[in-house]
């Protein structure tokens, strides 16, 4: 599915920044000793994708909650554009970030148009400019614009992912987070959702944040990939590409599937082409040669 547009102005005051996005030395410890995030650094470029994923409970949506003080550091710091956010107001930091939750995180008793107005209701943006916007990005995420009157019980799981999508940029933010939006819709839904953030990320160059624990889902969105160990413990930073090629450790290369085969393909030649296989012998893909 394809949208179409640009987005416009958005009623924020965020333009003007890069939106680089500085964790400096955070630990979180919970009140029962549980100690979630146990020393975090890392620099997230801006106007790119950084994909945070690991194995559940490794402390990846903590992180992403403290970008927009959803989550308090129990140490350290979080910077936007060398400003901590602890020094910003949080419903005013909130409501310039836009957050994509699993299943949207729709509002249920308001239409779709309802829900993607939310933030620039909430910034008093005038009602009629308010629904052109509104109207441009349900065409931008790949939405039919009569669905604005519907209601999310109306809508398939998929749409409700793009409405989500559509409200978290809504006052056109720097900065979106998604945290492991697609997880709960089916693999050839998911693989559409997935194609339309890249085609988003490659027209709006938004400095993007998303967790999740599928690291095929990570490989195919990250411009930078973090893998987690438990505690947030950075197991290994960098492009898919670096990772694939020169995973740090056993952990690492266990993760990401290269000791279980899945990864390690090899040419095999068929009476229609060459098809590539993995350690089992079962055929993952189809070469595609240079007609050179």
């Amino acid at each position: 599915m394809t949208g179409a547009g640009v987005l416009g102005a958005a009623p924020t005051d965020s333009g003007s920044l890069e939106a680089m996005i500085e964790f400096s030395h955070v630990r979180k410890e919970y009140s029962d000793g549980t100690v979630a995030v146990e020393d975090f650094s890392l620099v997230l470029p801006p106007r790119t994708s950084t994909v945070l994923v690991g194995p559940s409970g490794c402390g990846k949506t903590t992180l992403l909650r403290m970008i927009n003080r959803m989550v308090e550091p129990s140490s350290g710091s979080v910077q936007i554009d060398g400003e901590d956010v602890a020094r910003r107001d949080p419903v005013q930091l909130r409501r310039s970030i836009g957050y994509v939750l699993q299943e949207g995180g729709l509002l249920p008793h308001h239409t779709v148009a309802e829900n993607v107005a939310t933030v620039l209701r909430l910034t008093r943006a005038p009602r009629a400019r308010a629904r052109t916007r509104t109207m441009e990005l349900l065409r931008i995420v790949g939405l039919d614009p009569a669905l604005a009157e519907r209601y999310p019980a109306q809508l398939s799981g998929g749409q409700r992912q793009r409405v989500g999508v559509a409200r978290a940029l809504a006052a056109d933010p720097n900065i979106l987070l998604m945290d492991e939006p697609f997880a709960a819709v089916d693999p050839i839904v998911r693989a559409e959702l997935q194609a339309e953030i890249l085609r988003l990320q490659q027209q709006l160059h938004k400095t993007v944040v998303f967790v999740t624990h599928d690291i095929d889902e990570a490989f195919r969105l990250g411009d930078q990939v973090v893998i987690l160990r438990k505690g947030a413990r950075i197991a290994q930073q960098g492009t898919p590409s670096q990772i694939i090629e020169h995973p740090a450790d056993d952990f690492v290369a266990e993760f990401i599937g290269l000791t279980r085969g899945a990864r390690r393909l090899r040419p095999k030649r068929t009476a229609n082409g060459t098809v590539l296989v993995d350690a089992n012998g079962r055929t993952q893909g189809v070469l595609i040669e240079d007609d050179e």
